[in-house]
């Protein structure tokens, strides 16, 4: 099975699913609610973002990841090495020296209701990686989610994603004892009522990686913000730890 037909599910569930998790609805499980000192996060200029020519399409719908989460070969950079199949990789930290962000990773799945879980409110330090989405370093948009802030005005573990500049790095520490390391090619805002998740969710023919967190402008009545700040990476390397 794909990843893009895991997304999609039975119905679209998984895409509406995941969706969810980008469009962040107004609920206990946001990804930015606070008050009205926190809508002043890094956002990223035009300059660092991806053009619209170069922003990734989803790729044939052949083989990112395998249902048990094991990679597939097919597309893979020469020099990525593939992950055994009979070992159950997972990430456990994430790394971005950029914006100081050093963190181990829990992992999301569901909630009762198929909306994709966010990192509790209660850490908002926490990133979180969406356990259906490919480990990092396989084919495919591994999904890294984190909060910008809290309600009291702290901030959040993904509180200067918009300053991360092309050419920045992110790197994954995989429970195999190796690290994915990955390099930001943009990262983009956009407007939580019109998501690109087919761009930031859909097939890739190689390994990337999506961090994601809330920005924009702040709504003080629903005390929620209205935008989406997503960075696009792509995989340069794997080494040992």
């Amino acid at each position: 099975m794909s990843w893009l037909t895991r997304l999609f599910g039975h119905g679209r569930r998984r895409l509406l699913a995941s969706a969810a998790t980008a469009l962040l609805l107004a609920s206990g499980g946001t990804l930015a609610l606070g008050v009205s000192s926190q809508h002043h996060a890094p956002q990223p200029p035009a300059s660092a973002g991806l053009p619209a020519a170069g922003l990734p399409v989803p790729g044939p719908a052949t083989s990112p990841a395998a249902p048990d989460g094991t990679p597939s070969t097919t597309g893979r950079p020469a020099g990525v090495p593939a992950v055994p199949a009979a070992t159950a990789v997972t990430p456990t930290a994430i790394s971005i020296p950029a914006i100081g962000v050093h963190h181990a990773l829990l992992s999301l799945g569901q909630n009762p209701d198929g909306t994709l879980q966010v990192p509790p409110m209660s850490d908002i330090s926490a990133p979180g990686w969406d356990h259906d989405s490919p480990v990092p370093g396989q084919v495919g948009p591994a999904v890294v989610l984190g909060h910008i802030d809290g309600t009291t005005g702290a901030e959040g573990v993904f509180y200067a994603l918009g300053a991360l500049r092309p050419g920045d790095t992110v790197s994954i520490t995989r429970s195999d004892g190796t690290v994915a390391v990955f390099r930001i090619d943009g990262v983009n805002r956009y407007p939580k009522d019109a998501f690109p998740t087919l761009t930031v969710y859909g097939n890739t023919t190689d390994p990337q990686l999506r961090l994601i967190t809330c920005g924009g402008p702040f709504d003080h009545a629903t005390q929620h913000y209205l935008d989406n700040t997503v960075a696009f990476a792509t995989l340069t390397g794997i080494h040992r730890a």
